[in-house]
């Protein structure tokens, strides 16, 4: 395990920040987990060419201490799944939902018991949901570098702006944890950003394909939920975005292609552009 000393911004301390890209590094950070009862997390992943993001890397904030697990190096689940998944540990998020969507699938961990300083700020504010680094600049007056948003977090090495990019993104979330719990609790609606912030995790615990009907199903009729789902079964078998097999836009088009329609096969052709894919689409919806 390689440990570095990083002079943080946060109060000008120093937090010790390991990066852990081998099974040593996992026993270390167990071993400093197993003395603490509240940490902060975040997570890097790519999620442009498949149906499940590529985990790249797990930031955890306890104390002083900072851990960046490279999970192209590792594989955390033995290390995390308890602490993740027991209660008796608090996990402190910003847009929980996201976070624990990628742990669930890459990692096969349902977080429990969670805290989201995104759905806090909300209640605190009366206000629109806002992002990490605003939340920051609000709490401590600093901007935050975002430019490697958008990075290629699957090349290694990783860059020195990657690293400190993520690091940023768990280091105030415990400070920031303390203060809105203080807040809350005067206010008396502590428990009330509690129960949003589980619910929102659970949402993340659930399957793929679950989520993304739950997102379209008001508007779709019962034939469409059924190709809905048919896309989805396929980009998943795949591991490929559902756009990938046909765009939203066409999915009513193909919803009013009948049995009966003599181009049907032509229709179908054009819009898949795959003639497996398009018999097996006829297979399905039009015999």
């Amino acid at each position: 395990m390689v440990s570095v000393r990083f002079i943080r911004r946060l109060f000008k301390k120093k937090k010790i920040t390991h990066y852990i890209d081998n099974n040593n590094g996992l026993l270390e950070l167990e071993k400093n987990l197993s003395k603490v009862k509240i940490l902060g997390i975040d997570t890097e992943f790519d999620w442009r060419t498949t149906y499940f993001p590529t985990l790249s890397i797990i930031q955890i904030a306890i104390k002083n201490k900072l851990f960046l697990v490279d999970c192209l190096k590792v594989t955390p689940e033995e290390t995390l799944k308890f602490y993740l998944e027991n209660k008796e540990y608090l996990k402190v998020f910003h847009s929980v939902r996201s976070d624990t969507n990628v742990l669930s699938k890459c990692l096969g961990i349902n977080t429990k018991n969670v805290f989201d300083i995104q759905i806090a700020d909300k209640f605190i504010h009366n206000d629109e949901i806002r992002a990490y680094g605003k939340i920051v600049n609000q709490h401590f007056g600093i901007h935050l570098k975002k430019s490697e948003t958008n990075s290629n977090w699957l090349k290694r090495p990783l860059s020195i702006d990657q690293i400190d990019y993520a690091l940023d993104d768990v280091d105030y979330l415990l400070e920031i944890f303390k203060y809105q719990k203080r807040k809350l609790i005067r206010s008396s609606i502590y428990n009330q950003v509690v129960i949003k912030s589980n619910e929102e995790s659970e949402l993340g615990n659930k399957s793929l394909k679950v989520l993304r009907l739950k997102k379209q199903e008001k508007k779709l009729s019962k034939r469409n939920r059924e190709i809905f789902l048919w896309r989805e079964e396929i980009a998943e078998a795949d591991n490929i975005p559902p756009t990938f097999v046909f765009k939203d836009k066409y999915l009513n088009k193909l919803s009013k292609i009948s049995s009966d329609d003599n181009l049907a096969n032509k229709k179908i052709m054009t819009i898949l552009g795959d003639s497996k894919l398009t018999e097996l689409f006829i297979s399905s919806f039009l015999r």
